[in-house]
């Protein structure tokens, strides 16, 4: 596993999010998952939750962009933390601080926890 491998499942929930069906980005994660959402106050613990919040992100028109990735990985769990931005339909823009925990399966890695906030000034 390389440093590219776990970047490249930034680059397929990204992909994901341009679908626009939340069910598509929710499969994404771990069955039990949980998400700590940029524009939610409610934490996500499960594939229904999950694409409850995707519902109202993707109306939004999102594309995300890593601009600082951090990646470790302790066998079959990797992090990738960092900053992204998120440019909008309606051209508004966000920045972010992330963190995604993926686990390997045994077949591919999923999300079993998803942080992201807003940075703070």
């Amino acid at each position: 596993m390389t440093k590219s491998d776990i970047t490249a499942n930034f680059d397929e929930w990204n992909s994901a999010l341009q679908t626009g069906d939340p069910n598509q980005v929710a499969a994404l994660y771990e069955s039990n998952a949980i998400l700590l959402p940029t524009v939610s106050n409610k934490v996500r613990h499960n594939h229904e939750e999950i694409a409850d919040y995707f519902v109202h992100f993707l109306a939004k028109g999102p594309v995300g962009k890593i601009d600082e990735s951090n990646v470790r990985t302790f066998g079959d769990i990797a992090i990738n933390s960092g900053v992204y931005t998120f440019t909008f339909k309606d051209g508004a823009t966000v920045q972010a601080r992330f963190t995604y925990v993926y686990r390997w399966n045994g077949q591919r890695w999923r999300i079993v926890e998803h942080h992201s906030s807003q940075m703070p000034e």
